[in-house]
């Protein structure tokens, strides 16, 4: 029995592939039958297992698809900033709202992958800083940062940051932040996360100095 031999698969085809064009448009381009460039692209797959990565790479992200509810939400978000100056809410009453809040975080994702759809690329572009974090998340980096410089300063000898008017500069910062700290503690006000972190790094932090104590060499 005689085996069919398998054609060479269209080399202008498969550089197009490895290029990043999709079976469809290469059929639409060399004006063959999709069915066709699929066997040859399927041929060139078995014979070179890398081909499908190389086009998969040069491709590029997925473009995301549109939908008239998408479209719908975007609408509905750019009407609610622009009447009320704010963006929605996850924790909103309001169902509605929390939707569009999801829905703009998942956008949100999108644009930082770089697979924001370009109907909400200039849909959105109404909102010029829409990409930016939410307020929550903005004000969790800064907490961390000020822990980090709270740490830094202890280890570098320091005692203990004063939030006086007197005091200025560096201790002054940190010190009315450690004192805000400490104020919601005593209220009860502190998340759980954050006092065990400021445990942790800052062993000692809710009592700070201590009357009567000897200071250290070279601190005021």
């Amino acid at each position: 029995m005689t085996r069919r031999r398998t054609a060479a698969p269209n080399a202008e085809w498969v550089l197009m592939y490895r290029g990043g064009l999709t079976r469809s448009r290469i059929a639409a381009l060399t004006r063959a039958p999709a069915a066709t460039v699929g066997y040859h692209l399927s041929v060139a797959r078995g014979a070179d297992p890398g081909l499908q990565a190389a086009h998969e790479q040069a491709a590029g992200p997925p473009r995301m698809r549109v939908g008239g509810q998408g479209l719908a939400r975007m609408r509905q978000l750019v009407a609610l900033v622009q009447e009320t100056g704010r963006y929605p809410s996850r924790t909103a009453t309001d169902t509605d709202e929390r939707r569009l809040a999801s829905w703009l975080e998942r956008r949100r994702r999108n644009a930082a992958t770089g697979t924001l759809a370009p109907a909400y690329r200039d849909g959105l572009a109404a909102l010029p800083d829409w990409q930016r974090p939410p307020r929550s998340v903005a004000d969790e980096a800064r907490w961390q940062d000020r822990l980090a410089a709270l740490s830094r300063y202890r280890a570098a000898g320091h005692d203990w940051p004063r939030h006086k008017a007197v005091v200025a500069g560096e201790e002054h910062d940190l010190g009315v932040w450690l004192h805000f700290q400490r104020q919601k503690a005593r209220r009860g006000e502190l998340e759980p996360a954050k006092a065990g972190a400021l445990d942790e790094m800052l062993p000692g932090w809710r009592f700070g100095r201590q009357r009567g104590r000897k200071r250290r060499t070279g601190t005021v």
